[in-house]
């Protein structure tokens, strides 16, 4: 057996760490700000604004550990009507040897329930590539042919739905992004496994303090079969309209700061950094996240106050 480097050693003992403190290795990207960019996990989403919105977000995690998972998400999506929403969305996922690209196209149809509230469904479809080079991995064997006949742009299709319940200062949504069981990259078993069925339930409420003073408290549960349930608690509070700052916790995971700028009426962006809190925080420097984000927003309209979703 060879040794890429003592660098990727490290991560393996790190994996070996993981692996006895029974966490579980991410087998879709995982975000701290998803109240920003819900489109990644849920398709009713499409189209709820109003308006044309395109979102741009990274995310670095576990920074210092070579090999650590790193996620660019583009999203774009636009009303078409009243009722219909098309949108597309392109992840790319790397950690360790593997590299993921997600490619989908969104659809959602909505139905009033009152005169201040809507349900929207949605319908995602597309395909994952993905690509392994065992050799970028934390070691290989020689004589393993598991090991050493990489995997290159294995395409497979994906389909997903969602729900979006929403009003003015409010939302709740469940989704399965996809339903068709194919391979991916398990990053403490370094092997190649079979995907297993992602549930996610979304919420958030916008309570008015003051004139110039918002909070929202938001969650997002995971729910995979066979894994503990990932949970995410987030508080932001909305200053003037403008500025956004906040705190959330990842079960057993992390703890995260969250800040964000409505830079105009159009342009908004976040940052937000976790800090791990198992025994991983004494090897990486934390993950970080950023956010960019678009809304064309019409001359004679204003963006929902608060628009924090």
């Amino acid at each position: 057996m060879k040794i890429t480097s003592t660098i990727l050693n490290r991560y393996f003992l790190i994996c070996i760490i993981l692996t006895a403190i029974s966490a579980k290795a991410q087998q879709e990207p995982q975000y701290t700000q998803y109240m920003y960019n819900t489109l990644t996990v849920n398709p009713g989403y499409t189209g709820s604004p109003g308006f044309l919105e395109a979102t741009l977000q990274h995310r670095s995690q576990w920074v210092g550990i070579d090999g650590a998972p790193t996620t660019q998400a583009l999203t774009i999506h636009s009303p078409v009507n009243d009722k219909v929403g098309l949108g597309f969305s392109a992840v790319n996922d790397e950690i360790g040897p593997s590299k993921e690209v997600y490619l989908d196209g969104n659809f959602s149809y909505t139905i009033p329930v009152s005169a201040n509230s809507k349900i929207a469904f949605g319908l995602k479809a597309g395909a994952k590539v993905l690509n392994i080079d065992w050799s970028k991995g934390t070691y290989y064997q020689g004589g393993d042919p598991l090991l050493n006949t990489n995997i290159n742009n294995k395409i497979a299709p994906s389909v997903g739905a969602g729900a979006y319940y929403y009003a003015e200062k409010w939302y709740a949504g469940l989704s399965v992004p996809n339903f068709i069981r194919s391979d991916y990259y398990d990053d403490v078993k370094e092997a190649e496994v079979s995907h297993r069925l992602h549930y996610y339930v979304i919420g958030g409420y916008v309570f008015d303090i003051s004139d110039n003073l918002k909070f929202k408290p938001a969650f997002m549960a995971k729910i995979v079969s066979g894994a503990p349930i990932t949970a995410d608690l987030s508080a932001n509070f909305l200053l003037q309209e403008r500025l956004t700052l906040g705190a959330a916790y990842r079960f057993d995971d992390s703890v995260s700061g969250l800040v964000g700028f409505q830079i105009s009426k159009a342009f908004f962006v976040g940052y937000s950094y976790d800090y791990s809190v198992t025994e991983l925080n004494k090897y990486n420097d934390g993950s970080h996240e950023i956010i960019l984000r678009f809304q064309s927003v019409p001359k004679s309209a204003r963006i929902k106050s608060p628009r924090f979703f």
